[in-house]
């Protein structure tokens, strides 16, 4: 058991295998293919995004405010490996979570609807249109603003302070915008209204 817990992409695929087996386990009797293609692609979307905003909490609840206790020879550390490998996976969890988002919105027939905000997909609507600023802002303002902070790309020191608190900043808003998306999420699951 050791040997697949000490290597991540063992483990996660070991989850994979008993996620199979569960499944086999509780379609003993068969099933319809049919309503599982939607499940699946809800699925995919939930598991990216549980990784999108755990990442995103660690970076604002763990991350950002321990920074100024550790000391700055320590600093290099979290910067030069731990924060650029923690962003590429908040980069395409958010990616991953939208697409499969989308995906699971238009298989079910509802895209237009919750983006327009028809009756009986406002909530919806709401979510996914939070979740696409959210998306906007890993990509096109954190993200470069963190390439700058972290020397990824050549900065000189005052751009690098103003983009690490740029990067700050906005990710702050999307941690205040995680809270009334994921109400939105679950809300509409729930038939809250619509």
């Amino acid at each position: 058991m050791s040997k697949i817990l000490e290597n991540l992409h063992r483990t996660l695929a070991a989850g994979v295998v008993l996620a199979i087996v569960v499944f086999l386990i509780v379609n003993l009797g068969g099933f319809d293919p049919g309503p599982y293609v939607a499940f699946l692609f809800r699925f995919i979307h939930v598991w990216f995004g549980i990784l999108w905003i755990g990442l995103l909490y660690y970076f604002n609840f763990v991350q950002i405010p321990s920074m100024p206790k550790i000391p700055d020879e320590q600093k290099p550390a979290i910067g030069k490996v731990i924060a650029p490998t923690a962003l590429y996976f908040f980069r395409y969890a958010a990616l991953g979570t939208i697409a499969f988002g989308l995906i699971t919105a238009a298989h079910n027939g509802y895209i237009i609807e919750a983006l327009t905000f028809q009756p009986g997909f406002r909530t919806i609507g709401i979510g996914m249109w939070l979740a696409l600023i959210m998306g906007f802002n890993v990509w096109f303002v954190i993200w470069p603003n963190q390439q700058r902070a972290l020397g990824l790309v050549e900065a000189d020191a005052d751009t690098k302070k103003k983009s690490a608190r740029t990067a700050m900043l906005t990710s702050r808003v999307n941690t205040m915008l995680s809270i009334p998306m994921l109400y939105c999420m679950v809300a509409q699951q729930q038939g809250i209204g619509n």
